[in-house]
């Protein structure tokens, strides 16, 4: 057998003085980047939370240690000195195994976990359906001080099916350069800040919109070796603070406490069809609240005609618990792993869309799939719904 040549050794690249961890972002806004985050970044970011959830607590943790919500939960344990209990490695995410993973935690101390919308769902829908360890999936979630949501953004009706349910769910949004979720629920952490670059008012009761930033000791020094790309995301002031701009559309609303944060979706994801613009985050939310849909993610495909068409690539929901009628199941398909929805759950979806946006924003084919695509942990990776809508509608026969 050939000798096996040696795998090449990287380049030398500098790390700033003080950085404590260097972490690759997903890439869902593009190629990955190695983000350098300081220690003191990461202790900022843990106080911060400990103080919004009132107090240092117990972590569990069930995301990778390889991303930042999984790092996160690792340095707010050992910020906290208050221990770690880790779910095996080698084994899926299950209702059962979850709630064997809090019954490990000591139930004398605020337990807190970080979850992913995926996750939660699987819970949820464990439990509807009286599905093996539902229950006591249930019962583990409900007895936590704080489930904080992050990684991808979470259905309004999951979060009110969830609180309904018993638990304490914290929405959080932020990202690798920010050390993960610096707002929560909407709200900036302590020494959190947050603007819109270029706002534009809005018709109606709602703040501004534009492009988030955000600012705070949470802040990552920048790119590994790019010192351009860090020049163009984190940018300086006259009075010296630094801010990061996202890839974000969001929307500031006041508030008693200080404004209120809505992530609108990403600003590069926004459909334009027949020259309107459809923020497709709008449109997932109000498809993921039609009986029969699980997870819904809506992308733009090319048209001759409008330029782009709306369309919504879902999953079914949850096996119904027994006895109750079974949920619309696919039709056709083509051969991609993709299938048409149904023509009644279609009427439905574009109803429901039209009635609350406008009748532009309602997609014009729903289709169905077993699982979305996914890019690090909880994160849809929308180009892959997109490759997989334009090749089952080309694959279409006439």
């Amino acid at each position: 057998m050939a000798p096996v040549p040696p795998l090449p050794r990287p380049g030398h690249v500098d790390v700033p003085p003080g950085a404590a961890l260097v972490l690759r972002t997903s890439g869902s806004t593009g190629a990955p980047r190695e983000v350098v985050l300081s220690a003191a970044a990461l202790r900022a970011s843990g106080a911060a939370t400990h103080e919004r959830l009132g107090g240092p607590g117990h972590w569990l943790l069930t995301l990778p240690a390889t991303h930042v919500a999984g790092v996160q939960v690792v340095a707010r344990a050992h910020a906290a000195e208050r221990g770690l209990t880790v779910a095996p490695e080698d084994e899926p995410f299950t209702p059962a195994g979850f709630a064997a993973l809090v019954a490990r935690a000591p139930s004398a101390e605020r337990r807190y976990v970080s979850l992913v919308p995926t996750q939660l769902h699987r819970l949820l829908a464990a439990a509807d359906a009286g599905s093996d360890g539902g229950g006591a999936g249930l019962d583990a979630l409900r007895a936590l001080d704080a489930v904080l949501l992050g990684g991808a953004a979470a259905p309004p009706a999951l979060l009110r099916r969830a609180r309904a349910a018993g638990a304490r769910v914290v929405t959080t949004y932020g990202m690798t350069e920010t050390s993960g979720g610096c707002v929560y629920d909407g709200v900036p952490l302590a020494g959190a800040r947050v603007r819109l670059a270029q706002p534009t008012p809005t018709d109606g009761p709602g703040g501004a919109t534009g492009v988030v930033e955000l600012s705070g000791p949470f802040l990552a020094d920048g790119y590994l070796g790019d010192p351009a790309a860090t020049a163009h995301a984190f940018r300086t002031d006259d009075d010296g603070t630094r801010w990061f701009r996202t890839s974000d559309l969001g929307r500031l609303d006041g508030a008693p406490g200080g404004p209120s944060l809505t992530v609108l979706g990403r600003a590069d994801d926004v459909v334009v069809s027949g020259g309107v613009n459809v923020a497709p985050a709008a449109v997932e939310a109000l498809v993921a609240e039609v009986d029969g849909v699980g997870e819904a993610c809506v992308v733009g495909v090319p048209h001759p005609e409008w330029g782009q068409e709306v369309v919504a690539v879902v999953t079914t929901a949850a096996p119904a618990a027994p006895g109750s009628a079974p949920g619309p199941g696919p039709g056709p398909g083509t051969g991609t792993g993709v299938a048409d929805a149904p023509a009644a759950l279609v009427a439905t979806v574009r109803d429901h869309v039209a009635d609350r946006l406008e009748r532009a924003a309602a997609p014009r084919h729903v289709l169905v799939v077993a699982e979305l695509p996914r890019r690090g942990p909880g994160k849809v990776d929308r180009a892959a719904v997109a490759r997989l809508a334009v090749g089952h509608l080309q694959a279409r026969p006439g």
